[in-house]
């Protein structure tokens, strides 16, 4: 069994609601079953946490996936102050040792003590924005794709823990072209992005 963690950063809030973000980890309960071969936790960070808990869930997944909305170049508040609070609860308790530097030469080494090596995980966002504003030249993230732009920090503090990236997936456009029709491409586009992510997918069973 392969052992799944989602979390669920659609954050309630003003007009958004995080409401694709709950409908991609509706097809997370569907997809990660036993009868996949999977077993799934799932935290909703709308809902009250304990912290330690929640390090028990990174310690424990082979794959942690988390969906996240962006919200003004950046994941929503609630989301940062759920990875600030359990990243912290779990220094040297599974998420990392230490920032990986010696003191008799600390100019190296730097971001190298994490704990979770062997874990992997994978990211979803979604955006108002349409993917041509990061594809086009002269459009408005000058060709900087997401994992490499906005996201780019969130990444690294992936590779902190110690953690290996899966391949990403970013949804555009679902603000001013939210139709029926796109949701539902994107729906059908998910699941088999899944299935070509997690079908053949070797791991390091965590311990």
């Amino acid at each position: 069994m392969k052992k799944i963690f989602v979390i669920n950063g659609g954050q309630h809030f003003a007009h958004s609601g995080g409401k694709f973000n709950h409908t991609l980890t509706g097809l997370d309960q569907s997809y990660f079953t036993e009868e996949n071969g999977f077993e799934l936790q799932v935290t909703d960070i709308n809902q009250p946490y304990d912290p330690d808990e929640e390090v028990k869930k990174f310690v424990w997944a082979d794959v942690v996936v988390y969906h996240t909305p962006v919200w003004w170049f950046s994941m929503p508040y609630k989301l940062k102050e759920y990875i600030d609070i359990v990243f912290t609860a779990g220094h040297r308790k599974g998420i990392y040792r230490s920032d990986g530097r010696k003191t008799d030469n600390p100019a190296i080494n730097y971001g190298t003590g994490g704990m979770l090596h062997g874990r992997k995980y994978m990211l979803t966002t979604t955006w108002n924005a349409p993917d041509t504003a990061f594809t086009l030249p002269g459009e408005f993230f000058r060709e900087h794709s997401v994992d490499e732009g906005v996201m780019f920090g969130f990444h690294r503090m992936n590779a902190f823990t110690g953690m290996e990236p899966l391949q990403s997936m970013h949804f555009h456009d679902l603000e001013k072209n939210a139709t029926p029709e796109r949701i539902g491409e994107y729906k059908d586009l998910y699941l088999s992005h899944l299935a070509g992510v997690f079908n053949n997918l070797e791991i390091e069973t965590a311990a």
